[in-house]
């Protein structure tokens, strides 16, 4: 134990605790995984296995309460975010939501004003910022190879018809749907890269036979110089690229998904594996442009992902080594382009960011 151990406390081992936080917490010194609140047995074994010197809880009072805990991770259902947050915040203890920040932009904005009345880190796990493809999109835009980006396309597509059982995913309720849940994703991207859009155009709709929620999203974003497209669906077999980009001196296309996910859900942890985050020269993007009086056409090797990055920044903030990555007012950004996005929809025309 040092004086900067950040003593962790997290808040649900299903998917978002055991897959995306758990091992990436483990994985940075300084950051030390105390209690998790678990109520399921399967997952509590798991979490006994993998991070033993934890104490595991049925009561989320207990993490609210130990005096020990530094940081509360929240990885529970959307709808519960805003609450579980609140209740951290006024223990005094600082704060990471799993996406989506809230279901709106209002309850945003009051843990935005909380934690800084409280004087406490909050922040949202935006993870896919360290997507082995998307840094390599900022490194491609950076670059100006492709001279002023005038079209960005990006697209998290799944197929899977079925209405799945037994999850909360598939229910109606606050922050429920797909733009939610794979749309904060691409949203925060094109935010990252682009900025807030002056306009926004968006439909949602059902697809799947017997879906309760919005499983197809579309949208989008219009700048002074460009037009961003985003877009989300569970009816999609053949995948496009991922990432389309095109600018006034060439075009860039990526498919292919960061292999992180599939690690974790084969049971990796990226301890254990010396190649973490490497994607495959199979899934490489292409590039084709006239840069600086020279014609390139060829691949370009993807950069490493690794969110471990997330948890690294959240320590350095903490610590005080380095300011915050993401901050909660770019995490409220991307609940405000969703309530646009559905307002869009709904009235069936652009609408103002």
């Amino acid at each position: 134990m040092t004086k900067d151990n950040i003593r962790v406390g997290l808040i649900g081992f299903g998917m978002a605790g055991r897959i995306f936080h758990g091992p990436f917490i483990h994985a940075v010194p300084g950051l030390e995984l105390t209690r998790i609140r678990e109520s399921k047995a399967p997952n509590i074994q798991i979490a006994q296995d993998r991070y033993p010197k934890a104490a595991i809880t049925a009561n989320v009072e207990d993490i609210f309460a130990d005096a020990a805990i530094d940081l509360v991770v929240i990885a529970t259902p959307n709808a519960s975010h805003f609450e579980l947050a609140q209740k951290a915040l006024l223990a005094g203890k600082h704060v990471v939501v799993e996406k989506p920040f809230t279901p709106t932009s209002e309850q945003a904005t009051q843990l935005i004003e909380l934690a800084q009345a409280q004087g406490k880190l909050l922040t949202v796990y935006h993870n896919r910022r360290w997507d082995s493809d998307f840094k390599t999109v900022q490194k491609v835009v950076a670059s100006g190879v492709l001279g002023n980006v005038v079209e960005y396309k990006a697209h998290f597509d799944r197929f899977r018809p079925a209405v799945r059982e037994n999850t909360w995913k598939e229910e109606v309720a606050p922050g429920a749907g797909i733009v939610f849940d794979l749309g904060s994703h691409l949203i925060d991207q094109a935010l990252v890269l682009f900025g807030r859009p002056i306009e926004i155009f968006g439909d949602m709709r059902v697809q799947r036979k017997h879906s309760r929620i919005i499983d197809k999203f579309e949208a989008t974003l219009y700048y002074e110089n460009c037009t961003v497209t985003l877009s989300a669906g569970l009816l999609v077999k053949e995948l496009s690229p991922r990432y389309t980009l095109h600018g006034d001196q060439g075009s860039f296309l990526k498919y292919g998904l960061d292999v992180q996910e599939k690690a974790l859900n084969d049971g990796l942890l990226p301890h254990q594996s010396a190649n973490w985050g490497v994607e495959p020269a199979s899934i490489w993007g292409h590039l084709h442009t006239e840069h600086q009086g020279l014609k390139l056409k060829g691949t370009v090797e993807s950069e490493v992902g690794h969110y471990r990055g997330f948890y690294e920044n959240v320590y350095q903030a903490i610590t005080g080594q380095a300011p915050l990555v993401v901050t909660p007012e770019q995490a409220r950004d991307v609940i405000t382009v969703i309530e646009r996005i559905k307002q869009s929809s709904d009235e069936k025309r652009r609408v103002s960011f």
